[in-house]
């Protein structure tokens, strides 16, 4: 067992301050004055170090209001408000008795166990209302580093993590499914957890340490996904003693010839459960109050493409199988959906809720039964939703869609009329369930105040309008005036897309911006806005394979654009998107996966509206321009090659203020060009560079603060630099950490501000404390 603690912080910024660069970057000394600081040399040296005050920092999210897959919701059987959620890539959360907000319980992990952020499954225990368990990891491939399981004696402010010899999947298919991991009501030392890939394993120490149940034996099915394997557990509290390990547990299994497993001698043996129903896989299960079990199945383990499914219960004295579907798929009526979530009332038998799952053409439902199933009324078609200041729940449209991947629902046991379900972007809760017995209207509001778990694509901070502008995954992307609130106005639309690859701003017209990604549905890729990114234009045409994205720049002073496409060399417009030629002297961009970035890498001057630059990142190379992007040439080769599965880490940035001063990350140290892009030379300062951005200078001084997520000093962190990166102080701590960054720029207005961008917990901005 390993138990997270924080290192003395004071300790590690002195070293961090001590950290000095190597001879200047090539190019330094001709580079001319547009090149260098008035009074500071271009290296930083006649620069005092960095300043350590203030730090570290003191964070916030810039609101958003979630918009990421929360796949589970979590009641504490045994203490009324204590309330967890679980999510795909953003880490899990408690909510805040007081005012019913979100605190993040895992922002501790690093970079170096960013795949932790995936939670897998959690379990309450149900015995000690303080303690809670976790099992972590994002994805199960090779690649991934392996899972863990967290316990917590104080609610999650702080862990103990036993590292697993087995990868999880938090981020993969059937991940709204479970709980995988149970722990036993009558003997709360015993958990089990069904792994995707490596079976049943159960403790006997309160998680301390696992070991594999020989008696369950998963079988293959090739209908199914591989690495789903045993998607829940659940005990028959009943069937058993206080104090004793409980002799009948259930568990239900990524297969749909035999959906659920029954052992009866306390999780030692396992076999198929008699004439339970076949052809569906079990999404969930529970019992009642009475003993009788309620199952929901759908043709896949989800949360995407299911086309049929069902609902049944389970009388274990009589062994007998119910179908108590509240509404059947049908194929005739292109109606198709499965059913997934399950949540019943623990004070009242017999009444439960259950939401069907990917219904497409209708949207999705909640049904309600307070009879066992025998009769049941739908509440979205009659419900009233109020989205609680996150506009972009309306999807650029005039009106509410229905919610999507309701995965999970889930009942308060102490209060039969508090309820939430999860969705594709958050958490939904109501405090009238039962109004639907009077043939009323349940109320229910959008409930993620403190969530937020977005995947964070670029970040610009132009130095006048709004002070923040994003790209996010899947819900395209916002203009922020005011960091804690959700942008009233929602996402970016016109193009309505669904996430902005990269945007960019002309230094010297910051009302100009552009953007490109990818969209829902039909329409154009990209577009551009001249005020600010309050309202948007697309692009009157579009080059070949403009549906991937890509990366995009502005010059200065807002007329040219390039654009750089995977497959296609990239190509410029000079009227604003009307038309587009193809660039003399590029390569054609590499074809790659989906969720490798584009390898060309543009980027404008920020003082010479003639001047661009792109790096390509999978090669080493850097191409420039200085007749505003009519033509460019290899300036620099040998340059850090980065594979596809870093390449996210390679960058280019302009400083503002500064014609011909380019930095790149590279996934080492960070280079600096001092002459447009013609020679670039290491800092020699920085182990790790992942990525980096530039801040107002720090006062009396001229050059910008510049900002990094990489490793100084072999600790990974995020940085700030007052002297050209010639030292280095760390402005986070180790219980700050976010799954380790992936995108940084200062704010051009205020000094020390800084915004993170996450893939997984959204937006953060900091200031010194």
């Amino acid at each position: 067992m390993r138990t997270t603690t924080a290192p003395t912080f004071a300790a590690l910024s002195l070293s961090f301050l001590t950290a000095c660069v190597g001879p200047p970057a090539p190019g330094a000394a001709n580079a001319g004055s547009t090149a260098t600081a008035p009074g500071a040399a271009a290296d930083g040296s006649s620069l005092p170090p960095t300043s350590a005050d203030g730090t570290p920092y003191q964070w916030k999210n810039v609101r958003i209001l979630g918009g990421g897959f929360v796949t589970g919701v979590i009641f504490s059987p045994v203490k009324a408000g204590v309330v967890y959620a679980r999510t795909d890539v953003g880490g899990s959360y408690r909510q805040n008795p007081a005012d019913k907000s979100w605190i993040p319980l895992t922002d501790h992990f690093g970079r170096a166990d960013g795949n932790l952020m995936g939670v897998e499954s959690m379990a309450a225990d149900p015995i000690d209302p303080n303690v809670v368990y976790a099992a972590v990891g994002t994805y199960s491939k090779e690649w991934a580093t392996n899972g863990a399981i967290l316990r917590s004696a104080d609610q999650g402010q702080t862990w103990s993590r036993v590292d697993m010899p087995l990868k999880m999947g938090g981020n993969e298919h059937g991940r709204s499914n479970g709980e995988r991991l149970a722990v036993d009501p009558n003997d709360n030392k015993i958990l089990f957890f069904g792994s995707r890939r490596n079976g049943l394993l159960k403790s006997t120490d309160a998680a301390a340490t696992w070991k594999k149940v020989d008696g369950f034996a998963v079988p293959k099915d090739a209908n199914i996904p591989d690495a789903i394997g045993i998607q829940w557990v659940l005990f028959d509290k009943k069937s058993g003693t206080k104090g004793k390990p409980t002799p009948t547990l259930y568990a239900g299994v990524g297969l749909t010839d035999v959906p659920m497993f029954v052992s009866n001698d306390a999780g030692a043996n396992w076999k198929p459960v008699p004439k339970q129903p076949t052809g569906l896989v079990a999404h969930h299960a529970d019992f009642d109050a009475n003993g009788t079990l309620f199952v929901t199945y759908g043709n896949l383990v989800g949360p995407s493409d299911l086309t049929n499914g069902a609902v049944y219960k389970f009388d274990p004295k009589q062994q007998l199988w119910t179908d108590i579907s509240p509404l059947k798929p049908n194929e005739a009526t292109k109606d198709r959906f499965g059913y997934s979530g399950l949540a019943l009332d623990a004070r009242k038998p017999g009444t439960l809720v259950v939401t069907t799952l990917d219904r497409w053409t209708r949207g999705d439902e909640i049904f309600r039964s307070t009879d066992g199933g025998k009769s049941w009324k739908p509440l979205i078609e009659k419900s009233e939703r109020d989205i609680a200041g996150a506009a972009y729940l309306m999807w650029g449209k005039p009106k509410l869609n229905p919610p999507h991947w309701i995965g999970d629902i889930d009942i308060d046991p102490f209060n039969g009329d508090h309820a939430m379900f999860v969705t594709g972007a958050g958490i939904w809760g109501t405090d009238n369930l039962s109004a639907s017995d009077q043939d009323k209207a349940t109320n229910w509001s959008f409930r993620n105040r403190g969530l937020e778990e977005t995947v964070v694509t670029d970040l610009i901070s132009p130095p006048a309008g709004a002070n923040l502008l994003s790209g996010v995954g899947d819900i395209c992307g916002f203009r922020h005036d005011d960091l804690d609130v959700a942008p009233p106005n929602g996402w970016f639309v016109n193009p309505n897309c669904n996430t902005a690859k990269t945007l960019d701003f002309a230094e010297l017209k910051p009302e100009i911006i552009v953007r490109v990604g990818t969209i829902w549905g039909e329409g154009k890729y990209g577009g551009i806005s001249r005020d600010g990114a309050k309202t948007w234009q697309p692009f009157a045409a579009e080059p070949k394979n403009a549906a991937n994205g890509g990366a995009i720049a502005i010059s200065a002073d807002g007329k040219t654009l390039i654009w750089a496409l995977k497959k296609e060399p990239p190509v410029v417009s000079r009227d604003g998107g009307a038309k587009w030629a193809k660039i003399e002297g590029l390569p054609a961009a590499t074809e790659t996966p989906d969720w490798v970035a584009v390898n060309l890498r543009p980027a404008s001057d920020r003082v010479n509206p003639n001047k661009l630059y792109i790096f390509d990142t999978e090669k080493g190379q850097i191409y420039a321009s200085s007749d505003a992007g009519a033509n460019f040439e290899l300036t620099q080769g040998g340059l850090p090659a980065l594979p596809d599965y870093q390449r996210a880490s390679g960058s280019i940035q302009t400083v503002p203020g500064f014609e011909g001063d380019v930095w790149l990350t590279t996934n080492g140290d960070v280079y600096r060009s001092t002459d447009s892009g013609t020679t670039f030379g290491a800092l020699g300062s920085v182990e790790e560079s992942h990525a980096l951005g530039f801040g107002k200078a720090a006062p009396g001084r001229t050059y910008p603060s510049v900002y990094l997520i990489g490793k100084v000093g072999g600790v990974q962190a995020f940085f700030r630099s007052d002297d050209i990166g010639r030292t280095w102080v760390r402005i986070n701590d180790d219980q700050h950490q976010f799954g380790g960054g992936s995108h940084i720029i200062g704010d051009p207005r205020r000094f020390g501000r800084v915004y993170v961008g996450t893939h997984g917990r959204g937006i953060l901005y900091g200031d010194p404390k």
